[in-house]
């Protein structure tokens, strides 16, 4: 019994991850064009005057995106004024999380009143390119004179996501902070805690 709950176990671990992959911190990063919950695509692209971005891989159903998505409204609004707006991408499998379809995340977006874009990666390429995880997944990146995005950040938002009361490090705040002034980010890679992406099959 105990052989097969561990067999058991083992299986559910494997199938939860896409293989290795993905950015770590110092790669260049190539733009992708997604659809917006209002139906216009988007690209990094679009945002001319951006020194940056706070791009969060999350979705409506994970509890753990739920506890965030205040967090992550504020630092939009705290840090899009500042050049490092905030783009969220759902990068989960809408036909096995029906609470992750579109209509659902435009919902989801006018009931928060998201000031960021909520971006659908349908076809989950994004999310496989950038090597993303869990949902919420922080990649912070930095464009540099050519364009070129940098990617200087990959991890959590903060150290406690039951209680944003009781952050004691907010790693995404003191990582754009130090780009802000030209510092190097420390840490640049933390754990994601959330949900594991929901992969099609």
């Amino acid at each position: 019994m105990k052989n097969y709950l561990f067999l058991a176990a083992a299986f559910l671990f494997l199938t939860s991850f896409k293989p290795d992959g993905g950015y770590k911190v110092g790669d260049h990063a190539t733009d992708f064009k997604l659809k917006n919950v209002d139906e216009k695509m988007v690209s990094l692209s679009d945002f001319k005057d951006a020194k940056g971005f706070i791009v969060v891989f999350t979705c409506n159903h994970c509890p753990f995106s739920i506890k965030y998505e205040d967090r992550i409204i504020a630092l939009d609004k705290k840090y899009k004024k500042l050049g490092y707006p905030v783009v969220a991408i759902n990068p989960n499998d809408a036909a096995t999380h029906a609470s992750d379809d579109f209509p659902s995340m435009q919902k989801r977006a006018k009931e928060k009143k998201f000031t960021f874009p909520y971006l659908q990666d349908e076809t989950q390429a994004t999310a496989t390119t950038y090597g993303a995880q869990r949902t919420p997944h922080i990649y912070i990146l930095q464009r540099d004179a050519t364009g070129a995005l940098t990617v200087k950040y990959i991890g959590a938002i903060d150290d406690n996501s039951d209680d944003a009361k009781a952050v004691k490090e907010k790693y995404v705040e003191s990582a754009v902070d130090n780009l802000l002034a030209g510092k190097a980010v420390s840490p640049d890679f933390t754990k994601a805690i959330g949900c594991t992406i929901k992969w099609k099959k």
